[in-house]
């Protein structure tokens, strides 16, 4: 089989530059890919920016893109390949009949589950691989696990089995305290799928499965179950289905297998390698937001009045001044580079002064080459596009051993 991937909500290429192990770009901003995927189609699209800087920066290091609305491409027009791969964005996966039943189910417009799952249809992908944040297990708060529990479901009636982890990149070697949600899944049609077939959802899950085999965990034992294809109609399905998801699991022939699981520790990168020596010195904090910091991260108790007019205190632990440079990165957001009481602080290894982390700095918390966001986007969208991004060594060790899996089909 080929290993020609389609990659959607691409962002900046963090799925491209993981899969193939890119760790550098050319004189002319061209990706040097050293891994044996074939890349043969890719979107992305930020309908909030006029300005496409993610398409943009994806475009220089890679070529063409498809920069539109993924809800108005032509499903059948997109390349055959072996695996599709995205991060998508968490939503509310709710569904109901459409005003004429006769067109069938809708899930709720925007979300972009329903992309996928389209193109799934179409296509009869052998194998996807998706990230998205941890609570997606959990969501939404009034029905816990029924937005997993309805992609799982998608995918049972087309054929797959879905086998996921919560990682967080820092347990395994890696630079940041990142926690987010892998998904893989394969069609049951496939040798792989066959031959996983043989063996016990705990087996996959406690040594035997790709996470298992790529990111090693304490046996575990305590497993909880359900059967998600006794209910068959979906809208009914949307509307009553509550499930308390681990953090690890297989979901095989409608079987949900899932249990809590705790990872085999290696000692990660710190902040402090990956730092930068004596940044420019528009990264360093003034007097004034020196004393913003002061307040934001310390401790407080402020008087507040809810919307109905009921009188509370609102208190706030402290935390440290400024982020070790001995431990991995903490999570980091979008907002990075803003007066905001989560975002990193350091002191700067040479000068010893408090400043903010640099681009550089985030996008070696996400194994982004250096300067890769640099040409033409501002340092604002430069953070942005980092908080958003996942963190590319994650992709890479998962990346050897779905190739190995393609290789074998």
């Amino acid at each position: 089989m080929d290993k020609k991937v389609v990659e959607l909500f691409a962002g900046v290429g963090g799925f491209r530059i993981g899969l193939n192990n890119i760790t550098s770009f050319d004189e002319n901003g061209k990706a040097i890919e050293n891994g044996d995927f074939d890349f043969v189609w890719a979107n992305q699209w930020e309908p909030s920016t006029k300005i496409q800087h993610a398409a943009d920066c994806y475009k220089m290091h890679f070529g063409d893109i498809c920069n539109e609305d993924i809800s108005t491409v032509n499903k059948k027009d997109i390349p055959d390949h072996s695996l599709l791969c995205g991060g998508f964005p968490c939503q509310d996966y709710s569904v109901a009949h459409s005003l004429s039943k006769e067109k069938g189910i809708e899930g709720k417009k925007g979300v972009l589950w329903w992309q996928i799952n389209e193109i799934l249809k179409v296509k009869k992908t052998p194998f996807v691989f998706l990230e998205n944040v941890d609570r997606l297990l959990k969501s939404p708060s009034k029905q816990r696990g029924r937005d997993f529990g309805i992609m799982l479901k998608c995918f049972d009636t087309l054929g797959y089995t879905v086998e996921w982890r919560v990682i967080n990149a820092a347990d395994y070697g890696l630079p940041q305290r990142r926690r987010r949600t892998y998904i893989f899944a394969y069609k049951n049609s496939t040798k792989y799928g066959k031959l996983q077939s043989k063996l016990s959802s705990e087996d996959l899950i406690n040594n035997k499965g790709i996470f298992a085999k790529t990111f090693p965990i304490n046996k575990c034992e305590k497993f909880k179950t359900c059967d998600i294809s006794q209910i068959k109609d979906l809208v009914e399905f949307s509307d009553t289905f509550a499930f308390g998801f681990e953090n690890a699991g297989i979901m095989t022939n409608g079987i949900v297998t899932t249990v809590k699981s705790t990872p085999v520790n290696v000692t990660p990168v710190t902040l402090g390698q990956i730092a930068v020596k004596n940044a420019d010195e528009k990264y360093y904090l003034t007097d004034e937001e020196t004393k913003k910091f002061e307040y934001l991260r310390g401790s407080k108790k402020i008087p507040r009045v809810d919307a109905n007019g009921y009188e509370y205190m609102y208190s706030e632990g402290s935390m440290s001044p400024y982020d070790d440079l001995s431990l991995p990165g903490r999570t980091m957001l979008t907002s990075e580079g803003t007066i905001n009481r989560s975002t990193h602080i350091v002191k700067d290894p040479i000068t010893n002064r408090l400043r903010f982390l640099t681009p550089i700095e985030c996008e070696r918390l996400n194994q982004f080459p250096d300067d890769w966001t640099k040409s033409g986007m501002p340092d604002k969208r430069r953070y942005f596009m980092m908080g958003n991004a996942l963190v590319c060594g994650i992709v890479k060790k998962l990346g050897i051993e779905i190739n190995n899996i393609i290789s074998n089909e």
